[in-house]
């Protein structure tokens, strides 16, 4: 068998029968469109995708994944946080407030915060009590969950947390006063008074509700222990 092409003229020669095919091969032009709209040109798509080369026409369009902020990531809302320490400084219904936000839609930034800003305070009368205090939150508060349940109250530990952490705002606020009334015994511990009953009355009345009718005292009771022994903690008494 004998081949000899020449400008794309071919020639078969059979060396059986002798006899000569000849014939000529037409290509036809392909055009190389690499353009954005393949379909404009379906001979370049074929020839493309028949080789193996349809990747070169896929085009990746890149999404910019809008970047959050920050607090959003991190499940922060300072409007609400702003809110629910105005429900917990304010408790009087009086003024208005739907102060059950702080109790039926609790959050852990916030009380973290708070008891960070009263162990930052307690370190002007003793260090080794910041982690202790923390500690207690914690625990405080999984004691009074426990008691609360038992008693048959509808709260989550995650609520109790939130509550006892917030309601310690009272004790920062007279921890600047109980600086400058050092001196007067009477009028601090009327201002200590007043503030353990101030946090202990914003979290009972969060925490205890109309479920527990007449074993309110139970809860109070170890609430208000509770106020006393955190304040203990920044005077160190």
């Amino acid at each position: 068998m004998q081949f000899s092409p020449t400008n794309g003229d071919f020639t078969f020669v059979s060396s059986s029968e002798a006899e000569e095919l000849s014939g000529t091969i037409s290509t036809p032009d392909v055009k190389l469109n690499m353009g954005v709209d393949g379909g404009k040109d379906p001979y370049a798509t074929t020839f493309l995708r028949q080789r193996g080369y349809g990747w070169l026409l896929e085009v990746e369009e890149e999404e910019n994944e809008e970047s959050k902020p920050l607090l959003e990531e991190l499940d922060i809302d300072l409007k609400d946080i702003y809110y629910k320490i105005r429900c917990v400084l304010m408790p009087m219904p009086s003024l208005g407030y739907n102060r059950q936000v702080v109790r039926d839609n609790p959050d852990f930034w916030g009380p973290l915060a708070v008891v960070l800003l009263f162990s930052m305070i307690s370190i002007y009368g003793q260090f080794r009590v910041v982690s202790w205090i923390i500690t207690i939150w914690i625990f405080g508060s999984l004691t009074i969950f426990l008691l609360a349940r038992v008693l048959g109250g509808e709260v989550s530990y995650g609520q109790v947390l939130g509550v006892i952490g917030y309601s310690l705002l009272p004790l920062i606020v007279i921890a600047p006063l109980l600086v400058v009334i050092r001196g007067l015994e009477v009028v601090s511990t009327l201002v200590k008074l007043f503030g353990v009953f101030w946090a202990a009355y914003s979290a009972a009345s969060l925490l205890v509700g109309d479920e527990f009718k007449t074993k309110k005292p139970l809860l109070i009771y170890p609430i208000f222990l509770l106020y006393i022994y955190f304040l203990s903690l920044y005077t160190g008494v």
